[in-house]
């Protein structure tokens, strides 16, 4: 049996097309192993980056004015919101939809008078007018993490939202790999601590970043029960190319600098589902420049890791929007990448260039 759309994977990226395709009146088939699975991660994203058509149910918190802490305190002036994972799921309606609890072990394209089609591990194929894989991106040493350790914990309305705090206090050795306190709350009851290493290869695990968390806790005065819930993280920020039939992390959608995915799937959602490209000219070379960015976190050296976000959050807002939300912005993310590289020491110029044109700086 044909359909209009079929979706591999029902994440956050899947569900979302699945879903807004349904609205677009298309017929749906997604094929996932547990398709009816929880999500149990947390989401969030910048207020403004959010489509109008996602019900104010599925944001659990908002925060006008989140904090960044790198050399100094900057806030950021931007909303930034949480999502109510749950509700977030639910949201996104699959009703009308088939659903098929398989898994995809191939993507057949189309060929002469054969449509679209994917082999399952049941042995069925399935056919379709198009077929888009969501199904994320599996772990490899060659590819960036990010890593995370967090603990949920009663909110203070005394403790501010941060969105990195890169201040030293972890515990951690200074030539160590560097890690930030990423701080945000849940709901009206509870906030989430979550030690965060923002990109590796290889990432610090999570026991590691656990370490660190509780000391940096510790000399904050912070006091969590052992029966605090806990969120651990681990996910690849660099891979997926883009292209017709990817989606989400599988389509290259993942900021590599950043790890974000999820508003941006929300947000581009309708397109794919209406047959249009996500990937202009514009987008592809700023996806470049992402990847040129990563590259240039990687290669920084721990103890100029704080220097460069304090670069980066004294960037005018615009600028600073551009980058983190612009997927297609090339102007404003050249601009971003501009600024940033001439506010910089010199000694962390070097290892930048040398990191963006794949060359390693001299010692």
């Amino acid at each position: 049996m044909s359909c209009d759309l079929l979706v591999c994977g029902l994440g956050p990226a899947g569900r979302a097309l699945a879903h807004r395709a349904l609205t677009h009146g298309l017929s749906v088939t997604v094929v996932d192993p547990h398709p009816d699975r929880r999500w149990t991660a947390t989401y969030a994203a910048w207020a403004d980056e959010l489509p109008p058509w996602l019900p104010s149910a599925a944001v659990a918190a908002t925060v006008a004015n989140p904090a960044a802490w790198a050399l100094r305190r900057v806030d950021l002036h931007r909303a930034y919101t949480v999502f109510d994972t749950t509700a977030l799921q639910h949201c996104l309606d699959l009703t009308g939809a088939e659903i098929v609890a398989d898994s995809v072990v191939e993507i057949l394209p189309a060929h002469r008078d054969r449509p679209e089609s994917v082999r399952l591990a049941s042995g069925s194929v399935r056919t379709a007018g198009r077929v888009v894989d969501a199904r994320g991106l599996t772990r490899s040493p060659a590819r960036a993490e990010q890593t995370a350790f967090g603990v949920v914990v009663d909110r203070d309305p005394e403790f501010d939202t941060l969105f990195m705090d890169w201040r030293p206090d972890n515990g951690a050795d200074a030539a160590a790999p560097r890690s930030f306190l990423y701080a945000i709350p849940l709901n009206e009851h509870s906030m989430l601590l979550e030690e965060t290493c923002l990109a590796g290869r290889p990432a610090l695990d999570t026991a590691e970043l656990r370490t660190r968390l509780h000391h940096r806790l510790r000399s904050r005065g912070i006091t969590v029960g052992a029966d605090a819930p806990v969120e651990r993280v681990r996910f690849p920020v660099q891979g997926g190319r883009p292209s017709r039939r990817g989606f989400g992390a599988a389509g290259a959608l993942t900021h590599p600098a950043t790890g974000y995915s999820v508003a941006t799937a929300l947000r581009t959602a309708d397109d794919l589902a209406a047959g249009h490209s996500l990937w202009s000219p514009s987008a592809r070379a700023v996806h470049a420049l992402r990847l040129a960015g990563l590259r240039a976190l990687l290669a920084l050296p721990a103890q100029d890791v704080p220097v460069f976000f304090d670069a980066f959050f004294a960037l005018p807002p615009h600028l600073r929007r551009a980058y983190l939300s612009g997927r297609d912005d090339l102007p404003g993310t050249t601009a971003a990448m501009s600024w940033l590289f001439a506010n910089l020491p010199w000694r962390l110029r070097r290892t930048l260039v040398s990191a963006t044109i794949g060359t390693r700086p001299p010692r």
